[in-house]
């Protein structure tokens, strides 16, 4: 049996994934029920997949910050086993349960989706995902799309530079009044 994977990354309205202005962490709009839905999402076995750059940003948040301002989902997602993709990281990581996997991404999560026995998830990683998507390797793009518009201080435009895509919606929800959650299966246009 494949494992499903899942590419998980959040927005502003205009299609960043990040920004370098003062907005805080989830463009400043997060709320008990995305907390909460987020929580449960990382409740469930799975192995997280991350690509080196994502990977080091997130180690790094992890080294310099106080664990006690993480998110509990947070907790969650750095205690799952945890594949880098990266041809320059090397074991052993200062991450709980991660292993690097040399090689090319589109392989490395090919092999992945045929050996694993919990579904697959990536957090961030758009270039690994814009790659894997082309390939035809995600199953599912979870968009949490917050309200705000990051037109001067937005950094990395999700989908810039990836393929065409028709998107079938399988699932929906609103949280906290306002954040968007959309649950998509992408096939090739």
């Amino acid at each position: 049996m494949t494992a499903t994977y899942t590419f998980d990354v959040f927005s502003s309205l205009d299609g960043f994934g990040a920004h370098t202005g003062d907005w805080g962490g989830y463009w400043g709009k997060q709320g008990p029920e995305l907390l909460e839905r987020r929580f449960g999402l990382y409740e469930q076995p799975q192995r997280m997949v991350f690509g080196a750059t994502t990977f080091r940003d997130f180690a790094e948040m992890f080294t310099s910050l106080d664990p006690d301002v993480f998110d509990p989902w947070v907790a969650r997602m750095r205690a799952l086993p945890t594949t880098v993709v990266s041809s320059t990281l090397h074991s052993p990581l200062d991450w709980p349960d991660a292993t690097v996997a040399a090689g090319d991404a589109v392989d490395v999560v090919a092999r992945l989706k045929k050996e694993s026995d919990v579904p697959l998830r990536s957090h961030g990683s758009l270039a690994v995902n814009r790659a894997l998507m082309a390939a035809g390797l995600v199953d599912r793009v979870q968009l949490t799309i917050f309200p705000a518009l990051t037109g001067a201080t937005g950094a990395a435009r999700l989908f810039e530079g990836a393929e065409d895509f028709d998107l079938e919606l399988l699932e929906s929800r609103t949280l906290d009044g306002n954040t968007m959650e959309l649950i998509y299966r992408p096939t090739r246009h």
